[in-house]
């Protein structure tokens, strides 16, 4: 086990240290001067220098990428010189400083994922924190609906195989999986949030945490989360449905299920104590690759809802070109996924004793 975990996180290391490369060359090769975003309007060129020098913009993209690699490590080397970007001094890093040599310290830290462009200096770790657990919550209920939607529709289509309630279920999954989530959010939001509003109560836009009428103190509304969590699970629970029935379909042609028939158990038993557990492979594969592309791919649900999660936030990003917050997004995405999947490696070996982590 912990030869396997040893070699994960390896991989993972490595996976994330391309994504940084690519990212870093990716956003370094746009159009645009950086110091000229964050001054906007107001620029000169004493301030121009000012900022240039005090992000490192002045040096070279090689020099650049390194300052970047040191300021993503929880392990960093940082200049005692007070004019140097690494300087401690700058306030930049939460650090814990090891030991020092010559005018190089040697300090632990949470990784910096620098300041934003068109937010007056907010830290990207700031903006992150504020939008990500928004689509963390939105991801987990549109994961939950899918799951237990998708499991329980999937077992009833294989256990009515080829009757009218099996095609019903498979007509509904297939339009599920081939109507686009923006379509989908623009239509519920249209229906249940405008058409039918005097019915639901719900709204056609409307983010976890807003202000109260009085504008005063924000409060949560969860009936925000009704609409977007349902659309975004849409897909997810329609892949569910089909690979839950075909796993299904499946194991009850395998041997043991055959036994335990003939011993007398009843189908409720059969497929609670031993078929579910082993058609439950291919369902957790699904559910891991689509949460964690939901928490990238929220973004047309996210903007048409107006819920304030990453998924807006990386739009809005995009559209002022706020590169540290774009790279820091994409950042933390990548790093989920890897967390992921490292995660369903180990689910795998729980559902089937036949799959070792070696």
């Amino acid at each position: 086990m912990i030869s396997y975990l040893l070699n994960k996180i390896t991989y993972a290391l490595l996976t994330l240290f391309g994504v940084i490369t690519v990212i870093f060359l990716l956003f370094n090769v746009l159009p645009g001067d950086p110091a000229q975003m964050m001054l906007g309007q107001n620029e000169d060129t004493e301030q121009l220098a000012l900022v240039k020098q005090k992000y490192g913009f002045d040096k070279p993209i090689s020099t650049q990428y390194l300052y970047y690699l040191n300021d993503l490590s929880p392990l960093s080397f940082h200049s005692n010189l007070k004019e140097d970007y690494t300087s401690l001094e700058s306030g930049k890093y939460s650090a814990t400083k090891l030991f020092t040599l010559g005018n190089t310290t040697t300090v632990l830290k949470f990784p910096y994922l620098r300041e934003s462009f068109t937010k007056q200096g907010k830290r990207v770790s700031e903006v992150l924190g504020e939008t990500l657990p928004n689509t963390f919550v939105l991801a987990v209920s549109a994961i939950i609906i899918a799951i237990l939607l998708g499991v329980a529709l999937g077992i009833v289509s294989a256990l009515f195989k080829d009757q009218w309630l099996d095609k019903i279920i498979q007509v509904v999954s297939t339009l599920g999986m081939s109507v686009p989530s923006f379509f989908s959010a623009i239509l519920f939001a249209w229906l249940f949030g405008f058409v039918l509003h005097k019915y639901t109560n719900l709204e056609m836009t409307g983010s976890l945490y807003e202000l109260d009428d009085f504008g005063e103190a924000m409060h949560i509304k969860w009936k925000n989360l009704i609409l977007p969590a349902i659309v975004l699970g849409i897909r997810p629970l329609a892949v569910v449905i089909q690979l839950m029935r075909n796993s299904l379909l499946e194991v009850f042609n395998q041997d043991y299920i055959r036994t335990a028939r003939a011993k007398g158990l009843s189908e409720f038993q059969i497929i609670k104590k031993h078929a579910i557990k082993n058609a439950m492979n291919p369902v957790v594969t699904a559910i891991s690759g689509w949460f964690a592309s939901m928490l990238a791919g929220a973004v047309f649900v996210e903007y048409i809802f107006g819920w304030n999660g990453l998924g807006k936030e990386i739009v809005n990003s995009l559209n002022t070109l706020d590169l540290p917050v774009i790279m820091g997004s994409v950042l933390v995405i990548a790093t989920m996924f890897v967390m992921i999947n490292i995660f369903v490696d180990l689910i795998y070996a729980w559902l089937d004793p036949k799959v070792k982590l070696q």
